[in-house]
Order: structure tokens, then C-alpha cells, then sequence
């Protein structure tokens, strides 16, 4: 079987898998919302409700049928692509949601991972390139510290200095209250202000996006930190690297145009899928700067027991990732011939 036919097959086994793992993650999110404790109503309405109207409520919202009854209603609308509405903002789709919301996790997430590859990448070359040096021990350090510190601490004592005590950033929102949002292009408003060339807006979206985005990608460059020490080191050890140096090629010019792209075949797999992650709620790093993200209404969702918003948002992020692991493997697929599946 050729290269092509095998790539071909993999990726329509993939893509017939997907609709299987997506059952899975809904059926799953579906059934821990059921047996999570609490109530909906009481949270919509309050403790103190008369009984009736919350039996009203529970009749309108449909939560008095079986349990089966609402799962396959829920399935239902999935399939026509109706992720429901709201339980405490009424008339507010799902979907309405995600297009309020999408955006602003979007542009956090690119930031957050446009940092951490910055660090991450340069620190992991500049470590694997001098092995078995007190900066070879640095990138080792740099990693474990990063990766085991909790990012609702780490982004809680960032702002305590860096906002409250040093007064450098901004804190709780996306843009000044009152000013001019830009132009809504694509809904980022970095990218938004950019391309209608309103510098202020822009220079005012990176300021207040700076905080956020740093704690998130600080966190995260030492998963790429420790990726591309591990797979430079062993790429610099190569017998074609052997060979290079033979040749007299500089190492320079080795490190960057002979082994750098060898070592980067795993980053890009976990760039994607962490990429992809992110934009399924970096809800932690939303929560703790009170960014207005999909992430942050995800949470508010989950405390007041809003199914339909919480199954809806899970529906959307279970999609980004499933695709976008399959689009991961098809790109790496083309950059690295010597995958074969």
C-alpha cells in the first residue's frame, strides 16, 4: 500500500471515529451533570421558592421527564446541530454564547501559546545546544517549575504584584469600560485594530491582554521547553548530524537547518492539541483574571447547574479537539515522510 492510500485510509478511519468520540464526551458530560448534586431550579430561582414554581419551572425546562426522556432529547438536538438555550439567560442560545464569548478565548489562547513557544522553543535550543552545562540545568529546572505550578496561584500572585501593588497592568477586563471597542472584524480586538490600523485600540488590547496571556503561556513553554531539549539532544546525536560535521557544515547551521526541524516533528503534535485545548476553556486562567472567555462562562454555567449551556459549550470544545487532532496528523503526516500509517 502507498504512502497516499495509507495516509487516505487512516484519516477516514479517524473521521468515522470522530462522530463516536464525540458521542462519548456529550453522553459522559451528560451524565455527570445528572448525578452532580443540586438542583437547577433552586439555582434559577432561589431556596426559598415556593415548591410549585419550581415544579412549574422543571415542567417548562423539561427536567421532569425520565432521564432517558431528556438524554435522547439532548442527543436529538445535537445531531440538528441545536446546542439549546440558556436556563438563566433566557432567550440566549448556546450558540449566541459561543459567538459573545468565542473570540475573546481565541485571542487569549493564541497569545498564551504565541509565549510559551517563544520561551519554550528558545530556552529548549539554547539548553539541548549546550548539554550537560549549568544552562543545560537551567532548561531542566525552567520546565519542572513551570509545568507543576498551579496557574490560579501563579496568575492570583502575578496580579497582586504586577496589577495591585506595581500598578503595570490592568485587571477583570478585556477593554477599558467606555471606550471604543475596535471594529468587529473577527472578534479579536488586537487583530480587529490592526487591520483597520486604529493603533491605539491595538497597543490598548495588547496592555490589557499582557497579563493573561504571560501567566498562561509562562506556564505552558515548559511542556515545549522540555519537547524540544529532549528530541533536539537526540536529533544532535543523529549519524546525518555526524555526517554534517564531517563536512565541516558550521554548527550553527546544523542546529538550525538540520536538526531544528527534525526536533520540531512532536512539538507541532503537542501544539495542536494543546492549542485546541486551550480553546476548550482555559477556564482557570479566565477564572482568575475575570477574562471574559468561553472558559470563564463555562464555570458560571457549571455553578448555577445550567445544563444546556454546560452540555452545549462541552459539545463545541469535544469538536474543536476531536478535529483538530486529525488535522495534526495529516500535517505531520506531509512534514515527516518517514511516517507511515
Amino acid at each position: 500500500m502507498s504512502r497516499l492510500k495509507a495516509l487516505q485510509s487512516y484519516i477516514t478511519v479517524r473521521l468515522l471515529l470522530a462522530p463516536l468520540m464525540l458521542w462519548t464526551i456529550v453522553t459522559i458530560v451528560f451524565i455527570l451533570m445528572r448525578v452532580a448534586p443540586g438542583d437547577p431550579s433552586d439555582a434559577i430561582l432561589g431556596n426559598r421558592a415556593p415548591e410549585a414554581a419550581k415544579q412549574a419551572l422543571r415542567e417548562q425546562l423539561g427536567l421532569n421527564k425520565p432521564l432517558i426522556g431528556q438524554y435522547f432529547d439532548y442527543l436529538g438536538s445535537i445531531l440538528r446541530f441545536d446546542l439549546g438555550s440558556s436556563l438563566t439567560s433566557k432567550g440566549v442560545t448556546v450558540w449566541e454564547i459561543i459567538n459573545q464569548h468565542f473570540a475573546a478565548t481565541v485571542e487569549l489562547s493564541l497569545f498564551g501559546i504565541l509565549v510559551a513557544l517563544l520561551l519554550g522553543v528558545g530556552i529548549g535550543v539554547v539548553s539541548a545546544s549546550r548539554p550537560n552545562t549549568p544552562i543545560d540545568a537551567f532548561g531542566r529546572l525552567f520546565s519542572i517549575i513551570t509545568y507543576s505550578l498551579p496557574i490560579f496561584w501563579v496568575g492570583m500572585l502575578f496580579q497582586l504584584i504586577f496589577a495591585v501593588q506595581l500598578r503595570w497592568f490592568p485587571l477583570g477586563t478585556r477593554f477599558p469600560l467606555g471606550d471604543e471597542t475596535p471594529q468587529d472584524l473577527t472578534g479579536l480586538y488586537s487583530i480587529d485594530s490592526l487591520l483597520t490600523r486604529h493603533w491605539g485600540q491595538f497597543f490598548t488590547s495588547i496592555y490589557y491582554l499582557a497579563l493573561p496571556s504571560l501567566t498562561l503561556g509562562l506556564l505552558l513553554s515548559g511542556i515545549f521547553e522540555r519537547m524540544v531539549r529532549v528530541n533536539l539532544k537526540q536529533t544532535l546525536q543523529a549519524d546525518y548530524i555526524e555526517a554534517a560535521k564531517a563536512r565541516g557544515i558550521s554548527e550553527g547551521r546544523i542546529l538550525w537547518f538540520h536538526a531544528f526541524k527534525n526536533a520540531l516533528i512532536p512539538v507541532i503534535t503537542v501544539l495542536g492539541l494543546t492549542f485546541a485545548s486551550l480553546l476548550g476553556g482555559a477556564v482557570l486562567t479566565e477564572v482568575t483574571f475575570s477574562w471574559p472567555g468561553l472558559g470563564n462562562r463555562l464555570y458560571q454555567a457549571i455553578a448555577i447547574r445550567d445544563y444546556p449551556t454546560v452540555q452545549g459549550l462541552m459539545a463545541f470544545f469535544a469538536a474543536i479537539v476531536v478535529f483538530a487532532s486529525i488535522a495534526i496528523d495529516i500535517i505531520n503526516a506531509y512534514i515527516d515522510p518517514r511516517i507511515r500509517y
